[in-house]
This record gives C-alpha cells, structure tokens and sequence, in this order.
C-alpha cells in the first residue's frame, strides 16, 4: 500500500496536469463548455446556465461527482469554503450565490491549479473569493469561521479523512452545515483496486463505505450525517440511483451526497433568581 505522502504527491501531479490541459484546451476551442470531454462520472454535473456563469477553463478543470452548491442550498451573506477547489467552478458559482455580503474560499495544495483559478476569478470578475493554498488536513482558517462547507469529489483524495473531518469540524460555526459530493463504496472493493495509485488519484481506491462516511463524520463531532447514493458505477456501466448488494469481491463505486451539521451548544439551563 502506498504511504500517505506518496498518494499526495501522486494527486498533485495528476491534478497539477489537469489543470495544465484545461488552460491548453480552453485556448484552441471554439465550442464553449461543450468542449468539456465528459466521463461517467463527471459528467452532466452542471447546467448549462450554471456553466454560462463561469470561465471554460474552470468547467474544463472540473473532475467532480456531483453538484454540492445546489446540495448547500446557500443563502446571501454566508461563509464557504470548498474543500479541494480546483479550478474554481464551485467557489464562483458560491460566491454568486451568498453575494457581496458573503465569501466562498477555496482551498487547494496544487499550485497549477490555485493559479487557473486565481485567473478564472479575475475572467469572472467576482469580487468576494479567495484562494488558499493548504491541505484539508490543515485548513488554514480560524474555529468557528465558515457556515457551510462543501466538496466535490476530493475528500476521498485524502489518505486521512478522520483528520479532515475534524478541520471542517473547527472551522465551521456552530450550526454550519456540510454538503459534500463524494465517491461512496457498496460491498468491497477488489484490493488491487485498493492500493492503485491511478485509483486514488481518480477517488475510487479511498472511496469509503457508506456506513463508515457516517460513523467519520459522528466521531468528528457532526449530527444528522446521511449519505445519499444518486448514481452507481458497476461492471455494467453506470446507472441512476442505488444498486443491490454486490457479491463478496464485486463492489463497486457511487456518486452520493453527503449532508452533516455541527451541532449548536445548548444553552438551556436553570436559573437563580
């Protein structure tokens, strides 16, 4: 099994060439976001009103599972931070949707990426965004600092998802909720599948169960964690929402969403008067 510091290395690279292939893609297409090459996976994720909003280059840049700024159901005047921001397609759509009066960070340990975005934020002329460099293991934001926390495809890119969990546990603010799109597993997967680094670096090897999604984020100190399986990837292909149990050594990956809250302190109590 590959070390922890080796799979990050082998993350940064491979998402340090996607965003290398964005920039060279968005600069010889005449086609808009129809230029993005879809996959199973991270395909058919936004609309194409969604996708008006935003530079090419951060919708080419895009390798996510799903749709967490419409999971987070945002409000004006909010905090985000985007675990994992890539290109920055999910922070300028947050960004968009709290308005000046809140902020959407992003947060990425890939430099080639922190830099297309960085350009895709000045391309779109949004004001309130910023991107950090870091690691979700150590967010580099104050407790209590954020309302909502979301994520595309990328916690399963860590090799320490309890450590993860625990940041987004300080820096949200008591009754901050989080919305996470994230590979899930269903019965188990082969475990030549497991220890491939290409896997890892595609969200499929770290992928966790779905039970153990919420018994990570319980320990991490979060009330009401679900995990929503929307669409399954097995042997036969994809297909839209959940599947049977597989056999014993035939799991297989699926998109879900998962939805957790930091729990707000009581503040019942008896009084003396």
């Amino acid at each position: 099994m590959a070390g922890e510091q080796e799979i990050k290395e082998f993350v940064k690279q491979r998402y340090g060439e996607v965003a290398r292939q964005a920039s060279e893609q968005a600069a010889t297409s005449c086609c808009g976001a129809d230029a993005k090459v879809e996959d199973p996976i991270s395909g058919k994720i936004y609309t194409p009103e969604e996708l008006g909003q935003v530079p090419l280059e951060a919708a080419l840049a895009s390798a996510g599972c799903g749709n967490p700024v419409l999971l987070a159901e945002l409000h004006p005047g909010e905090v985000v931070l985007d675990l994992g921001s890539g290109g920055g397609i999910d922070v300028l759509l947050s960004a968009r949707r709290v308005g000046p009066t809140g902020k959407a960070y992003g947060l990425d340990m890939t430099d080639e990426m922190l830099e297309l975005a960085r350009q895709n934020q000045k391309k779109a002329g949004i004001e309130n965004v910023e991107f950090l460099k870091g690691e979700m293991e150590d967010i580099p934001l104050p407790d209590n600092s954020v309302d909502v926390i979301i994520s595309n495809c990328v916690v399963n890119l860590s090799p320490d998802k309890d450590a993860v969990l625990s940041e987004a546990y300080r820096v949200l603010k008591p009754g901050g909720r989080v919305a996470i799109s994230d590979l899930v597993t269903v019965g188990e997967l082969p475990e030549a599948v497991r220890q491939n680094l290409d896997a890892w670096a595609g969200c499929v090897a770290g992928a966790l169960p779905q039970g153990e999604y919420v018994q990570k984020l319980t320990a991490a100190g979060f009330q009401d964690a679900a995990v929503e399986v929307y669409r399954s990837f097995t042997a036969e292909g994809p297909k839209e929402g959940g599947n049977p149990d597989p056999a014993p050594g035939a799991g297989y990956v699926a998109s879900a969403y998962i939805r957790a809250r930091k729990p707000v302190p009581s503040t019942s109590g008896r009084c003396c008067g």
